[in-house]
């Protein structure tokens, strides 16, 4: 077909955004109730749905009639509008990789990925890594594989990387990491040389039903609008969008351990409020949600650690955390409640891990996934590496492959790359935070009073309604200016140093 007019063509791009949209949305449904809802045994049935929505999308974006559409909207580029210009980027950025990659590679990557979650969710708990191994493996093969499809002028591990943060490349990583490290570890030395912080009432019994009458409550602190995002559970928790009017959050309880969820809950929410807060008008379009994992951690980062665990937040929630679990919390104050989610000592389980040797737990799965990718590194040997690096860069022993390699669902949806982001988000996040204040001032003081707005009205404004119109780097620049990690370093080394009196 050939395009007589730009309205005629701008009329098939829409078209074409939103029948892409529709399937993508009708996928991203099975996942999410593979996830929480769907029974065990209905993956078979899920698999062949997937395959052939998979298929469907794969013949919709790599059509070759696409290309014509786009070499003329190219060629009327000066008339279009910013936006336009925008969803022609993305969209011919995806023809050009995806026809690349072979339809029928594509498709089975799919349908592998959907027996590898649910295997996965066996797994873990069973601590069987021998069950997951054969599908990691080929995970990993079919990663090196697609990396050499998305770009075969990087590095695969490169190519990788750049599927979660646009421009960030292994060097920048290494350099990144090695700075934080520095950083890092000489804190953790000198707060293991102090006394401990108590947290012992953080591990009490804690009745799951009141704990998920706790996260309504934390999300309605965090200014989180129910009718247009609802949360359930799930093993891992984790986010879903679709538009600015859908998004699904996800938690995990345990009777055992009240922060757990309650942390999952602000995180997953930072992502959520990510998503709400985006303008309506790239609903249904390439350009709906968030444009990095990088910048989608920074927020869920920013919200979880930043707000989540500061001495205001505590403040303005512990009324209710201690009338709504009176038993557990009898004799505790506000500051020792704040001290305890405070506390800095390195963990088995990453999503538990304290704000400070977080980073660490990303180092341990960022040397493993370049080792993999590189072939230096074979998937049976994964869990003796990760014991090994987690006993060099957290000085502790992993029990079992359930509170080790198997405690991320990452790897099972094909995440290879992923888990930089992590770190990248909390640096960005403690960067945004200088800024905020720069122009805000005292944000905390409204915080203490269990009042957010201004916090997300200042990231909505700066980050949120963009969604993906603008690319990762030139957001975060036009907002912070050039990405230095002295922001965060900085923050965590004050931070802790007055928790622990260093």
């Amino acid at each position: 077909m050939e395009y007589t007019s730009l309205p005629q063509a701008l009329e098939a791009l829409e078209k074409l955004q939103s029948t892409l949209f529709a399937y993508n949305h009708a996928m991203g449904i099975l996942s999410q109730d593979a996830s929480t809802a769907a029974p065990e045994g209905s993956w078979e049935a899920r698999g062949k749905t997937m395959e052939v929505l998979t298929r469907v999308c794969y013949d919709l974006t790599a059509d070759p009639q696409n290309g014509i559409l786009y070499d003329y909207l190219s060629a009327h580029a000066s008339e279009l509008t910013p936006i336009q210009a925008r969803e022609l980027e993305v969209l011919k950025k995806n023809y050009d990789r995806m026809r690349r990659i072979p339809a029928r590679e594509y498709v089975d990557y799919s349908v592998l990925l959907n027996e590898a979650d649910t295997v996965w969710h066996r797994a873990k708990p069973a601590n069987d890594f021998a069950a997951f191994a054969p599908y990691l493996e080929k995970i990993v093969a079919y990663c090196r594989k697609f990396a050499g499809y998305y770009n075969p002028d990087m590095a695969p591990y490169d190519a990788l990387l750049n599927e979660y943060e646009e421009g960030m490349n292994q060097e920048t990583l290494d350099v990144f990491f090695a700075r934080l490290c520095s950083a890092i570890v000489p804190l953790v030395e000198k707060i293991g040389k102090k006394a401990q912080i108590d947290d012992s009432f953080l591990m009490k019994h804690y009745p799951i039903e009141q704990q998920r009458h706790f996260s309504d409550y934390l999300m309605e602190v965090m200014g989180i609008d129910r009718t247009y995002c609802a949360i359930a559970e799930t093993e891992h928790p984790f986010t879903n969008n679709f538009g600015s009017h859908d998004v699904r959050i996800t938690t995990h309880y345990y009777e055992d351990n009240l922060v757990s969820s309650m942390y999952s809950v602000i995180h997953e929410g930072g992502h959520a409020l990510y998503e709400l807060g985006a303008d309506p008008c790239y609903n249904y379009t390439v350009l709906s949600g968030g444009v990095s994992m990088g910048i989608h951690e920074s927020q869920s980062r920013f919200y979880e650690n930043i707000i989540g665990r500061s001495r205001a937040f505590v403040h303005a929630i512990f009324p209710y955390v201690s009338t709504h679990f009176p038993e557990q919390l009898a004799g505790v104050t506000e500051e020792m409640f704040y001290r305890a989610v405070n506390k800095a000592q390195p963990s088995l389980v990453r999503t538990e891990a304290d704000e400070l040797t977080y980073c660490l737990h990303i180092m341990v799965r960022y040397e493993i996934e370049k080792a993999l990718i590189a072939g230096t590194l074979e998937v049976r040997d994964v869990p003796r590496r990760w014991n090994a690096l987690y006993k060099q860069y957290l000085g502790i022993d992993v029990p079992s492959d359930r509170e080790g390699c198997l405690q991320d669902s990452h790897w099972s949806f094909g995440g290879i790359g992923y888990f930089p982001s992590y770190a990248l988000g909390s640096a960005y996040g403690a960067q945004m935070l200088a800024c905020m204040e720069k122009n805000l001032g005292d944000v905390f003081g409204d915080v203490a009073k269990g009042d957010l707005s201004r916090v997300t009205g200042w990231l909505r404004e700066h980050i949120h309604r963009y969604a993906s119109f603008k690319k990762p780097g030139e957001l975060f620049r036009e907002v912070c200016g050039e990405f230095d990690a002295k922001y965060y370093t900085d923050y965590l080394t004050k931070k802790y140093s007055d928790l622990y009196g260093l």
